[in-house]
């Protein structure tokens, strides 16, 4: 059996969590995977084993073994609902499931700034997945900035088998239904 993953990326409140969470009930026998869970697990649990700077190292050991367990242990298609927004890294993802036989989908949510401001600024969102951000909106100012840093590229077609690029929110149950349908086709 053919199995798929599907990798969100894109920016703070930009609908990944929803769109994960959605997909995986309308998507039989998948699984999300938020690394935002890790993070606030570690937060919660193990502050203090977090590196004061430098990647989030302990998030990311956590989610790649969630990752392999997933892959090795169980029949799921994999909701992947990360970021993802350095190319070099969803690369080396996309490549890691390409060689476990799994189809690959990328899904880029390429809302605008302000549609991301004005969800930021009413958001009743948990801070608690923070390491060394206070606010979502420094989050958001963050990533505005790192947008011009040549290693965040929008995903191209040529990344995944089918890139998916959700603009609007009206678009979100199209491209569910179309990654449904795909399943349903393996």
């Amino acid at each position: 059996m053919t199995r798929i993953v599907v990798i969100t990326v894109g920016k703070t409140h930009s609908g990944k969590t929803t769109f994960a969470r959605a997909l995986e009930q309308k998507m039989h026998n998948s699984l999300v995977i938020d690394q935002d869970n890790h993070a606030e697990f570690i937060n919660t649990h193990y502050r203090s084993l977090q590196p004061k700077q430098g990647p989030n190292t302990i998030k990311y050991v956590i989610t790649q073994t969630i990752v392999d367990y997933a892959v090795h242990q169980t029949d799921f298609h994999l909701i992947l609902c990360n970021s993802n927004r350095v190319r070099e890294g969803r690369v080396n993802l996309l490549a890691y499931f390409r060689d476990k036989g799994f189809r690959t989908i990328l899904v880029n949510f390429d809302l605008s700034d302000h549609v991301l401001e004005e969800r930021v600024a009413i958001s009743q969102r948990s801070t608690n997945v923070f390491r060394s951000a206070s606010t979502f909106e420094e989050v958001l100012i963050r990533q505005q900035t790192d947008s011009h840093n040549l290693d965040e590229v929008a995903p191209s077609a040529v990344e995944a088998d089918q890139l998916f690029v959700i603009q609007q929110s009206d678009e979100v149950h199209d491209v569910i239904q179309k990654i449904v349908n795909i399943s349903r086709s393996l």
